[in-house]
């Protein structure tokens, strides 16, 4: 993969579709799309924790506010490319399976494995933020003042 700001960002687009994916969902598609091909792991999946920052106000001084259990992995492939997943929570197939789906897309199966794999994760996101949208529109309180005709 070359190193520009495009592929970059890119690359970020897919890791943060993969790391909110839900168990099993990344695995499932992966599978259905194409064989699995051989690896090796550079690092095999650990569970781990970090510790989360955050800001007062998104703009005040960091503090930390706790830590998180993580998953990661790293691997690579026949060809040399190499494939990185960090996940939320202990899910070491998941790492493995999102490991798989960035190493892929940096090969020639790039838009067998987005079509099949990352677009029905967008699709099933924007589903899902559609749905808690419409839930909360529901719950929803206008708020307005009626003109008394004193004026």
């Amino acid at each position: 993969m070359s190193d520009t700001s495009t592929d970059t960002a890119r690359r970020k687009a897919w890791m943060g579709q993969l790391a909110k994916a839900p168990h099993g969902r990344v695995a499932a598609l992966l599978d259905q799309a194409v064989d699995r091909p051989a690896f090796t792991w550079l690092r095999a999946p650990e569970i781990g924790s970090t510790m989360v920052r955050g800001r007062a106000g998104g703009t005040g001084a960091p503090f930390n506010l706790g830590e998180m259990t993580i998953t990661r992995c790293a691997l690579t492939l026949a060809d040399g490319t190499v494939g990185h997943a960090y996940l939320q929570g202990r899910r070491k197939s998941d790492a493995e399976a999102a490991a798989l789906v960035d190493a892929l897309m940096q090969t020639d199966l790039a838009a067998t494995v987005e079509s099949a794999v990352l677009a029905p994760l967008a699709e099933e996101t924007k589903a899902a933020k559609a749905a808690r949208a419409a839930k909360a529109a529901a719950t929803k309180v206008d708020f307005f003042t009626m003109v008394r005709g004193e004026d």
